[in-house]
């Protein structure tokens, strides 16, 4: 009894640390083993009652607050609030803002799983599906991505204006002020179906509807300025453009060197105060035809004309384009993409206070105005951007893998090919869940500064890798430019996303685990605002209570990591989901808990060196954003009604992401500074083995077969793509037509080859052996018919532009070389307005 007493012991505190139990119930269970420990080992009474007594005393400094403030948490908290770095109020205000979401479950160690598939899905109204189905299209089918490029180097004016007078670019503007007041959702799935065919019409409407004029002034203009901006931009009557990047302040935005002036000056005639701007601006969308100018800059008040602070801050402002001193300048080209892009700049430019947006008394509020408007505009655009892409990507090379054949074999039953399709079809599945999700958080309020940060980086990286792989299996098709290259100028423009709105380098590096350690986590900001606290009283209480509960938050994590190392995670109890999805649950709970482990020990042991050693702190921020990709992908799977033709899709997704999240794991470890601590840690996140390896072979088949068949999968997969359905001039719509009449004419096939074996045709091409077939009574009409559709189409699929020999600079012409089976005058030519 003795030793079993003593075995318990370790058991009680695996158990009280396991369930975060409080102190009082750590007392009383060290006080029952101790009482139990006197009688099994025939103890007196007195010593019994002095180890109790002991323990008592001792468990007593930590519960009893004001002894605990006193004794403990007074001297750590001295010597913290010397220790911690300062902080810049850009600093505070980034950290502070938006809205901590699904990633604080994450980051718990524990997530509430029931709580995540309670979380309602984003549902289209009916106006914003008819917008969809009938505005949207419309445009896609006005534009294209090599007349805009190398026809007109914009879009037409009759888009422009199709693009103003159906209310495009007041998507986000409530209906109130004559916008059309949409969801997020929908906002996200216009962007995303725009994308699938040209990147001008998605961005010259993402721009409007995301971080801008629009947003900044719905949420802190002033009534005046509401009512005459946002009536004006709903109709397109003014173009917006928001100016916050400089040439010598990219990432680090908040070191703008552009600066205003508070002093007075003549306005329409009257004496004024209002200050006086100095800025130089690059990389603004629609910058150049812009009629209205969001501008961010830092505001100075030398002479205390405000107030008695000099250093306002960032404010921002909007500037009408032809106001006197204001010089709109010329276009760049980013990577021959033709939505307007181009610098700007003013040298003493005088304007009234009335220009702030908010008025003067947000005057220095712009950084925070920025900083709390950011993350729903990136959690929406660029995710539905590049998830457009990569639609299209998995549409047209998917049907191209089925058509295309090579070696008598269509080249998608190639494993070589095989391999990257999976790829492609996995990662859409992933990142389309992942948009979803997080456009449905907007729409429930939320500002999830860290998830935006997760979207923006992982969608487009996955879009880049997709594209990447859909030009590999296109080969020589996917680097011939033309009116036929349908992915050609997608994989042109790809950097453009990886670098705006946060390049992904930095965001990878600095923001989402840098951000999320401390936004996320859910105690170390409360530390941090309470050594910031003027009040040191104050202060010095919540510092106690974050702190104590910190250290049994990290405890907890640390035995469970090691529970769920030795088990399995096995026992892990979740809701009532799909079975093949039981233990993805169960292996993100094992790993969310080895995350805030790791997350912790690593702050606990490099303080504020971590933020440097961007290497481990960006494979930090994997774990964390490849728990939200596989949570948002989990999620998809049961909204959509767990399809089992679907499954392969989610579990590729899933054994992809998790054998990346587990090998960040092993980076974070391999490099972590201490070697002894590194070896505790593997020990007990990974005690028995890392538990996950590549997807398989036989998955990365069955996904796939998916994206090279026709298949309501398929459909499910590249919903809300746009297709030209019936123009045989349009690649992508003559790829669906040809991928259809080759499922139909394989079966066809497969007769005419086995006559060939049986000795019963001797013809060997595929027209002799057609004509062969058909006389010989082994094919219908028909069906040789369906044949030559088919080798009709394939023709049209393969082909590619060729150019006159100055590359149609002389007369912006392209011809399309026939292919044999088509008439000599069969032609497709493009030519300037």
């Amino acid at each position: 009894m003795l030793w079993i007493l003593i075995c318990a012991l370790p058991l009680l505190a695996i158990v009280l640390a396991f369930a975060r139990a409080p102190l009082w119930l750590w007392l009383a269970g060290g006080l029952a083993w101790l009482a139990g420990l006197g009688q099994v080992a025939a103890l007196s009474s007195a010593t019994t009652g002095i180890a109790m007594a002991v323990y008592a005393v001792v468990l007593g400094l930590f519960l009893i607050a004001p002894i605990r403030r006193a004794l403990i948490s007074r001297p750590l908290f001295s010597v913290y609030r010397k220790i911690l770095p300062a902080m810049s109020d850009t600093e505070k205000t980034a950290l502070e803002a938006g809205t901590v979401w699904w990633e604080g479950q994450l980051f718990s160690g524990r997530p509430n799983w029931k709580q995540m598939l309670e979380i309602p899905e984003p549902k289209l109204t009916a106006e914003e599906q008819g917008f969809l189905d009938h505005e949207v299209d419309e445009l896609c089918r006005m534009v294209n991505d090599w007349d805009t490029a190398h026809v007109y180097n914009d879009m037409p004016a009759d888009v422009w204006q199709y693009i103003k007078d159906k209310g495009f670019l007041g998507m986000i503007i409530p209906k109130e002020y004559g916008g059309k007041g949409f969801s997020a959702i929908a906002h996200s799935e216009v962007i995303m179906k725009l994308s699938t065919r040209s990147s001008a019409s998605a961005v010259s409407v993402m721009v409007p509807n995301s971080l801008g004029p629009a947003e900044l002034l719905l949420h802190y203009g002033t009534d005046a300025q509401k009512q005459h901006y946002l009536p004006r931009l709903a109709k397109g009557l003014e173009i917006p453009a928001f100016a916050l990047t400089s040439p010598v302040a990219g990432s680090d935005a908040a070191a703008i060197p552009d600066r205003g002036i508070i002093c007075k000056g003549m306005w329409q005639g009257q004496e004024v105060l209002g200050m006086r701007v100095t800025w130089d601006k690059r990389y603004i969308t629609l910058g150049p035809i812009c009629t209205v100018l969001g501008l961010a800059f830092r505001l100075y008040d030398p002479e205390h004309l405000l107030g008695s602070v000099e250093d306002l801050g960032i404010t921002c402002a909007l500037v009408p384009s032809n106001h006197p001193g204001v010089n709109i300048g010329r276009r760049h080209n980013p990577l021959n993409a033709v939505f307007h892009n181009g610098p700007n700049w003013g040298n003493d430019v005088f304007m009234p206070l009335d220009f702030i947006i908010g008025g003067p008394k947000m005057a220095g509020q712009g950084w925070r105005m920025l900083m709390e408007c950011l993350a729903a505009g990136r959690s929406i655009s660029l995710p539905g951007s590049n998830t457009g892409m990569t639609k299209l990507t998995a549409r047209a090379v998917g049907a191209y893998s089925r058509v295309r054949a090579q070696f008598k074999t269509a080249i998608g039953r190639f494993e070589g090919i095989e391999e990257p399709l999976a790829r492609i079809g996995g990662n859409l599945y992933m990142i389309d869940a992942a948009r979803r999700m997080t456009a449905g958080a907007i729409d429930l309020g939320e500002k999830p500064s860290v998830v935006s940060a997760i979207v923006k980086y992982h969608v487009t990286e996955r879009a880049r890798a997709a594209v990447n792989d859909g030009m590999d299996i296109l080969g020589g098709k996917g680097i011939c430019l033309g009116p036929q290259n349908f992915l050609g100028r997608a994989y042109q423009q790809l950097p453009i996303g990886i670098t705006v709105e946060g390049a992904n380098i930095l965001t990878r590096s600095l923001i989402i685990f840098g951000q999320g350690a401390i936004r996320c986590h859910p105690f170390v900001l409360t530390e941090m605002r309470a050594a910031l606290d003027s009040d040191a009283n104050r202060g010095l209480k919540a510092f106690d209570g974050a702190l104590f509960s910190h250290i049994g938050f990290t405890v907890s994590n640390a035995v469970r990591t090691l529970v769920y190392g030795l088990t399995g995670s096995h026992w892990v109890g979740t809701p009532k989901v799909a079975r093949e999805t039981r233990r993805y649950y169960q292996q993100l709970t094992r790993f969310s808990a080895a995350f805030a482990f790791l997350a912790d020990v690593s702050m606990l042991t490099m303080g504020g060196d971590l933020k440097r050693k961007e290497k481990l702190s960006a494979r930090l921020g994997d774990i964390l954003s490849l728990m939200y990709l596989c949570s948002a992908t989990l999620k998809r799977y049961e909204l959509e009604g767990r399809q089992e033709a679907d499954a392969p899709l989610m579990h590729w997704a899933i054994w992809d992401a998790m054998f990346k999240a587990q090998s960040a794991f092993e980076g974070v470890l391999s490099n972590f500074p201490s070697r002894f601590i590194a070896f505790v840690l593997r020990r007990m996140i990974f005690p028995l083995g890392r538990p996950y390896v590549v997807p398989s072979d036989k998955l990365g088949h069955q996904v796939a077969e998916i994206l090279i068949g026709d298949s309501a999968a398929r459909d499910r997969l590249i919903q809300g793509s746009f297709v030209d359905r019936g123009n045989e001039e349009d690649p992508v719509a003559v790829l669906e037509l040809a991928l259809k009449a080759t499922l139909a004419a394989e079966g066809i096939e497969a007769k005419i080859r086995a006559a060939q074996k049986a000795g019963r045709i001797s013809a060997r091409g595929p027209q002799d052996a057609a004509k062969q077939a058909l006389g010989q009574g082994l094919i219908t009409q028909e069906e040789a018919a369906t044949l030559q559709r088919r080798e009709a189409l394939r023709a049209k699929v393969i082909r590619v532009d060729d150019f006159p020999a100055d590359l149609g600079v002389g007369n912006l012409q392209a011809h399309v070389r026939p292919a044999d089976s088509e008439p000599a005058t069969a032609t497709v030519q493009r030519v300037a307005a």
